[in-house]
């Protein structure tokens, strides 16, 4: 006959067992930030730092329930190109993700700003955007309800993105591409751009990225210099999380 201990031992080890897999519990409040550098800064498959490298970071704060803040920046040169003087681009954004069976959603709104920028048209831009993701794929809509990026007359612009993330081991994942720019009002300045990516986590927050980027834009987006801002290029990319 087993002994008391033997009996209760048997008892309390599924338990231990139990509490030892059981995931710890989320905080409330999730605080982020990122620091990276890239050896140009592509937006939509369009340069904004005139085919040079550019320096990011960014913050964001998630709560719990799914609803997120956050803010990014990153230099540029496309405004000074435009006859302005900004040489940041600031995003603040906001929105909430949630679940629908096997199907990820996110909900928000996004601001672009550039600080004292001095264009007759204002660059600054506010869009709205839907997002879903199943499995590795993503499909996300964004929508202009100012004008769009210094266009004259574009609001109701619009931005369809689909893309995916393959992860194929040990810290690699492979990420293609495909979105449509329509610029309302201004059909030359509307385009498809692809991309696929190559990105590596080496661990410790640290990250690199190498990807291919282009677009079916006709020389449309030119820099002062005669620079084609959307021919084809390879980017390159560090960032650090912490």
């Amino acid at each position: 006959m087993p002994s008391k201990a033997a009996v209760l031992l048997s008892t309390l080890l599924p338990a231990v067992a139990a509490l030892a897999q059981a995931p710890a519990p989320q905080p409330d409040h999730r605080f982020a930030y990122n620091a990276a550098a890239v050896s140009d800064y592509r937006y939509r498959g369009i340069s904004q730092s005139r085919l040079r490298p550019a320096l990011q970071g960014g913050a964001d704060y998630t709560h719990r329930s799914g609803a997120y803040l956050g803010a990014w920046a990153s230099t540029i040169r496309w405004i000074e190109d435009a006859g302005g003087g900004a040489e940041l681009e600031l995003d603040l954004y906001g929105g909430y993700r949630f679940t629908a069976g096997p199907v990820g959603l996110d909900l928000g709104v996004l601001t672009y700003t550039y600080p004292d920028h001095g264009l007759a048209v204002s660059p600054n831009t506010q869009e709205a955007y839907a997002g879903a993701s199943w499995g590795p794929a993503t499909l996300k809509y964004s929508h202009a309800f100012s004008n769009l990026f210094g266009f004259a007359d574009s609001r109701n612009s619009y931005y369809v993105d689909l893309s995916a993330n393959f992860d194929l081991g040990q810290g690699w994942s492979l990420v293609p591409h495909v979105g449509y720019q329509k610029v309302k009002n201004n059909d030359p300045f509307s385009y498809t751009d692809w991309s696929l990516a190559v990105n590596k986590e080496f661990g410790n927050g640290l990250a690199a990225s190498a990807a291919w980027v282009d677009t079916d834009s006709n020389g449309q987006y030119l820099a002062p210099s005669g620079k084609h801002l959307a021919r084809g290029g390879l980017m390159l990319g560090v960032k650090y999380s912490f």
